[in-house]
């Protein structure tokens, strides 16, 4: 690759560059300074031998501590502010190249330093030292920096000397894709009222700041992004939707509601519930595999179709089912539950020894799929299915599940059945008007009472 390559490399696949801006294309370092600068035109860079010269100690303590007055000292304004400096395991160097000789050297500057630490003072004197905003020696601005980490105040800063909004790295990505922390809302704003593209994609997966915001769970980038008009349903390379990224998302039990509000938002505002990605999975699908019941409730609720199948022939309760022992404190039997009483496909009989050998440490689910049958035949083989430890931390639950072989289900029970059977998946919407008392409302609705009769 020709050296000139190296140093200041094509910024994404389509050539584009992010670093366009004083310095860029050039040699910068002690000994001389970009014309964009006003200096003269730089010699040819030294050989690799003399390149690299120890920065001293100060130098970097003042860059990575933000220590005004020392950036000061050595910073003076006739020094060069647009210094590349070489990260090389724990020990910094500066240079005067732009190029590198290996891809794995990591390649910063002052300006990226501080922005990318939320140094706004050194930040401003730097830029009024005349640093070039946009220079990109790693393939990244110092806009793409600050943003990465939610600085706000720096982001502002750069904006305002004049930094590219739409600046894209070397791996394909704007500085709005970068805004994927809770902090980083006030980042995005800035950037989309400098005109930031609000449907602008990745260049490798084709993702939208909106599939960003929904992928990390942020409700409101996701409604800011949406009142700047986003695609809602703009698909990304593996054809899936910014409704699908929510919903594929793993996350822990405390994020639940998060990623509730992301998906309520972009069902609020028109995204389909049930377009099928590359390998035809709906969001439905990807909500019971990560096993968030708010998210699944929502979707079912707005229409989802419960029973359609995937590539790999998998429906929902299908993937609920295979999480369920992994995921019990995102309560899997609630979406159990919702899928059954919207329809669902109920689990064959014969496959409920299986069942029981992966959910059993999830009796609640076991109750719902149980409670979906007016009766089951009881094998042998369901009391060896189940640990005797398991037996024994639910031993109510389980023994009135071992009793259902010896005598018949209740008349309540079987009163129930009935009444679902007629209403065929409408029951969440049908339940409700026939004037039922609450608890009964309840009973007919699946609500779990860890005992089988």
């Amino acid at each position: 690759m020709p050296l000139e390559e190296v140093g200041n490399k094509p910024l994404g696949r389509r050539g584009r560059r992010a670093g366009r801006g004083a310095g860029a294309g050039r040699c910068a370092g002690p000994w001389h300074r970009d014309t964009a600068l006003g200096c003269a035109p730089a010699p040819p860079c030294p050989p690799p031998s003399r390149a690299l010269w120890a920065a001293p100690r100060s130098a970097d303590d003042a860059l990575f501590a933000g220590d005004l007055a020392l950036v000061r000292r050595h910073f003076p304004e006739s020094a060069a502010v647009n210094l590349v400096i070489e990260a090389r395991g724990d020990e910094l160097r500066w240079t005067s190249r732009l190029w590198s000789l290996t891809y794995e050297q990591e390649l910063t500057t002052p300006l990226h330093i501080t922005a990318g630490r939320g140094y706004a003072d050194c930040l401003r004197f730097l830029l009024l030292r005349g640093a070039a905003v946009d220079f990109a020696p790693s393939g990244k601005t110092a806009l793409h920096e600050a943003c990465a980490a939610a600085h706000a105040g720096c982001a502002r800063l750069l904006l305002s000397f004049g930094a590219d909004p739409q600046a894209v790295s070397e791996d394909g990505f704007q500085p709005l894709h970068l805004c994927k922390s809770p902090g980083s809302l006030e980042c995005a704003r800035l950037l989309l009222q400098s005109g930031a593209s609000v449907n602008v994609a990745t260049e490798d997966e084709e993702d939208s700041p909106l599939h960003v915001a929904a992928r990390h769970g942020l409700p409101e980038h996701v409604g800011l992004l949406l009142r700047y008009g986003a695609a809602v349903d703009a698909g990304n390379e593996e054809g899936q939707t910014p409704l699908h990224a929510a919903c594929s998302q793993p996350h822990e039990p405390e994020d639940i509601e998060r990623y509730f509000e992301v998906c309520q938002q972009l069902v609020e505002h028109g995204a389909r519930v049930d377009v099928p990605d590359r390998d035809l999975q709906r969001p439905l699908h990807l909500a019971c595999k990560v096993a968030n019941p708010r998210v699944v409730e929502l979707l079912l609720s707005h229409g989802a179709s419960v029973n359609i199948m995937n590539y790999s022939g998998n429906t929902a309760m299908h993937n609920v089912l295979q999480v369920a022992a992994y995921k019990l404190l995102h309560q899997p039997e609630r979406i159990v539950r919702a899928l059954l009483n919207h329809g669902a496909v109920r689990v064959w009989p014969g496959s409920l020894t299986k069942v029981l050998r992966y959910c059993h440490a999830a009796p609640r689910v076991i109750e719902a799929l149980i409670n979906s049958y007016d009766r089951v035949r009881v094998p042998d083989e369901w009391a060896e299915a189940v640990p005797r430890e398991t037996q024994q931390k639910h031993r109510g639950f389980y023994r009135s599940l071992l009793a259902l072989g010896r005598r018949p289900r209740s008349l309540q029970h079987l009163a129930r059945c009935a009444l679902r059977a007629r209403l065929e998946g409408r029951v969440p919407l049908a339940a409700p008007r026939l004037g039922l008392p609450p608890a009964l409302l309840r009973f007919l609705l699946l609500d779990f009472e860890d005992v089988l009769y």
